[in-house]
């Protein structure tokens, strides 16, 4: 049985994430988390109903700060980084032959040194994937300019542990910058312009001595923070909140009806639907203030900021699209009724003006 997995991106530092569960125990981990990404991430592992044990990181990146702490805090992982990195505050110091098991799955972990010395590739208990941080990229390789880069190095990692894999092994790297998403060992091993084909160590060598490519702009703030698996040198304060809001993997806020109907007198209910729709066989919630969606932008500065808005609509769809808009004027207290209307109504919920 195939696991789960999903490959997602961080834009801004062109970073892969990946997810990888066990069916069976809906067991779950990490590889390469970033920062920002964390509520995204979450929202997956909640909707799919696994539980994240581990967060994974290929090295200690220089272009986006890990959210292994963060993960760890919030939802109860463990962090593995390879000992060689010399990072504070993991639970896992992984070292070559290390086999990392969550349910029915197991990753192999093998030293792959030469962008960093701490660099690792997680491969899958069958040879079908390979994890290799920035060791080998699609049709590239990390570079070997600072942080402890060693050209000679990385040619024997890659040649040594990623290119004795079978050909059919897919190649999951960190970071691609054209948004290719994959390859495979074959072919790398045939089309890597740096690594590949007849490429000799010296050719590798004088090729990476010659790149003159710029610092990582976050290099200054993401290795110190990476080398403390993104724990921040601040704790920060606890989230301010002020009712249950979950945020689904779409990035929709949205609030239960049940929490609503306790507290409608502490938030300001936006009915975002078309005027005939209040008196439909639905009704609206009595006291919601009516806005259609087509005018929101426009009357947006309108709405008081006193009190958290909840959007309103029949099924959740345009109440969504609510919050999008109210987000996007600079609102922040905000959340979407889950299930709109007709949630409320299958609850048996108060309505007010509901046609016959």
């Amino acid at each position: 049985m195939a696991p789960i997995f999903r490959q997602l991106l961080d834009p801004r530092s062109s970073t892969w994430t990946y997810l990888l569960a066990s069916r069976d125990t809906r067991e779950a981990v990490l590889i390469d988390p970033v920062f920002e990404q964390f509520a995204r991430d979450a929202a997956l592992l909640a909707e799919l109903e696994l539980r994240l044990v581990y967060t994974l990181e290929t090295h200690v990146h220089a272009d986006h700060v890990t959210s292994a702490w963060l993960c760890k805090q919030r939802l109860g992982s463990r962090i593995g980084v390879a000992a060689a990195a010399g990072a504070t505050g993991a639970d896992l110091e992984v070292r070559p032959g290390d086999v990392i098991r969550f349910g029915a799955e197991a990753l192999e972990v093998r030293a792959t040194p030469g962008h960093t010395n701490g660099c690792v590739t997680y491969v899958s208990a069958d040879h079908l994937m390979a994890f290799t941080g920035d060791a080998l990229l699609v049709r590239a390789a990390g570079r070997t300019d600072f942080q402890q880069g060693d050209a000679h190095l990385l040619y024997r990692s890659v040649h040594q542990q990623i290119f004795t894999l079978p050909d059919d092994c897919m190649v999951y790297p960190a970071h691609d910058y054209q948004g290719r998403t994959a390859t495979s060992v074959g072919e790398e091993r045939r089309h890597n312009p740096r690594l590949g084909g007849t490429r000799s160590e010296t050719d590798f060598v004088g090729f990476s001595s010659n790149l003159d490519l710029p610092h990582p702009k976050q290099l200054e703030v993401a290795v110190p923070a990476n080398q403390r698996c993104g724990r921040p040198e601040v704790e920060p304060a606890p989230d301010a909140t002020w009712g249950p809001v979950t945020r689904s993997f779409a990035g929709v806020p949205s609030i239960d009806p049940l929490w609503l109907e306790e507290h409608r007198a502490e938030v300001l209910l936006l009915d975002v639907r078309e005027a005939a729709e209040l008196h439909g066989e639905l009704g609206h919630i009595d006291g919601a203030v009516h806005i259609p969606l087509g005018q929101l932008r426009a009357r947006a500065a309108s709405l008081p900021t006193t009190r958290p808005i909840v959007a309103v609509c029949r099924s959740g769809g345009r109440s969504a699209q609510a919050c999008t808009i109210l987000a996007a004027a600079g609102l922040t207290q905000l959340a979407n009724l889950s299930g709109g209307m007709v949630e409320w109504r299958s609850l048996g919920l108060p309505v007010a003006d509901a046609a016959p």
